[in-house]
């Protein structure tokens, strides 16, 4: 592996102008300069300068899309012949590396406190972040372990469980405390961490309510959401026939999933000749044997299988024709088509307002509509990926940091004016 990463990083040519950085990386990472400090046997200084920049470095190596972002750019990439430097190996190398070697300093305790609901990418990026400007954290998750969608909607062969265990023990570490389990809009709400004296409150809860296709059969003991599928497939008992509804990058992540469980015959079913997911995870299915039909549009689910409407479409995409309904023959049908955000919290908290998918209305430094209340992630964008809610999740940290020490400062003023 370090010979390798060795010889891949030898072949960087330094760009003046790093497309690769530039036009490919979402959170614009210095990758000529990582690649420099690497080679010049400085690795932990490059691996401070990628967490400094995404906490969520050593994740995003293993499951951004990189060949149309870091790699998709690379000029080496876009010579005749060429390949392009492979860039997430060099990162995923020097960000592990580094990992264990993470110290955060912290600046004093000023002496407030920040609620996180919600532990997935944008929870933990704000947490750091805050964490690091002297506030006391506390993350609330409503599952047991540290990650969100992460550990729970990402399967294992594409991000090892263990990397979050690491990060769990990290954030201790920093001093941030952790309440598993622990669901703001059942027992607690907003209100209450207010009176318990948090000064702000940043909501990245993540979107975990399946979106459903809304047809007959919805309801069937072969049917199963993909979002809960993947939470724990050792739960479920599929079958040797299994359909998918969907056919982008999480529906593929469902289908390679499902065939390491013993599934043997797997079918990815897109309702339109474009496929949302990226050819890398495509061809990953393809070798996995997962089989791919387009153009069927799903119109009731059986217990014998799904039935679909086969869909006829031009060279160019047009529609021309639906034919008649045909059933597929499957043991058991995995719906995944995206997910939406729930809606426990909005529904306890007065002040707080969602757009018509139930996203978090924000303005452009994350801020609710409700005093002292942030959010960001795909609770706000909605699904998107890991990357993007880092991305987001630092320019909101700053503009937590800014409503805080206006109200420190503030309270300050009043507290002097009286002791006079």
């Amino acid at each position: 592996m370090a010979a390798h990463v060795i010889n891949e990083a030898r072949r960087c040519l330094q760009c003046k102008k790093p497309l690769c950085r530039i036009k490919g990386c979402p959170i614009q990472t210095n990758i000529p300069e990582m690649i420099r400090l690497f080679l010049a046997g400085q690795t932990e200084d490059a691996g401070r300068m990628l967490f400094e920049n995404n906490p969520l470095s050593v994740v995003c190596s293993l499951v951004c899309d990189h060949e149309n972002q870091c790699e998709g750019n690379c000029i080496q990439g876009k010579r005749k012949d060429g390949s392009a430097v492979q860039i997430p190996s060099i990162e995923n190398y020097i960000s592990d590396f580094y990992f264990d070697k993470i110290s955060l300093e912290r600046q004093p305790d000023n002496g407030q406190r920040v609620a996180i609901i919600g532990s997935g990418p944008a929870g933990i990026t704000i947490a750091i972040k805050l964490a690091a400007l002297g506030y006391r954290i506390t993350i609330f998750e409503r599952m047991d372990k540290v990650g969100g969608m992460m550990r729970y909607g990402i399967p294992a062969f594409r991000l090892p469980k263990v990397i979050l265990d690491r990060y769990q023990t990290k954030l201790r570490e920093m001093g941030i405390h952790f309440r598993p389990n622990t669901s703001i809009g059942g027992a607690l709400h907003l209100d209450d961490l207010f009176n318990d004296g948090y000064d702000a409150i940043f909501i990245g809860t993540g979107v975990w309510r399946p979106r459903r296709p809304h047809v007959k059969g919805e309801s069937l003991g072969n049917v199963h959401y993909a979002i809960d599928y993947l939470q724990n497939p050792d739960a479920y008992d599929l079958g040797d026939t299994v359909a998918i509804i969907g056919a982008g990058n999480s529906a593929i992540d469902v289908a390679r999933t499902v065939v390491r469980q013993g599934s043997r015959h797997v079918t990815l079913y897109a309702r339109r000749q474009r496929i949302a997911a990226s050819q890398r995870e495509l061809d990953y299915a393809s070798v996995d044997g997962i089989e791919l039909q387009q153009g069927m549009a799903i119109t009731e689910f059986t217990e014998k299988g799904p039935i679909f409407i086969p869909r006829i479409f031009d060279e160019e995409g047009n529609l021309v024709r639906e034919e008649e309904p045909v059933l597929m023959p499957a043991d058991s049908t995995i719906i995944a088509i995206s997910q939406g955000p729930k809606d426990k919290i909005v529904n306890t908290t007065h002040d707080l307002t969602v757009d018509k998918n139930g996203l978090i209305v924000v303005d452009d430094s994350g801020r609710t509509t409700r005093e002292g209340v942030f959010a960001s992630g795909d609770v706000v964008a909605g699904a998107k990926n890991v990357v993007l809610a880092v991305k987001y999740s630092k320019a909101v940290a700053i503009a937590i940091d800014e409503y805080l020490t206006a109200k420190r400062n503030a309270n300050s003023t009043v507290t002097s004016t009286d002791a006079q």
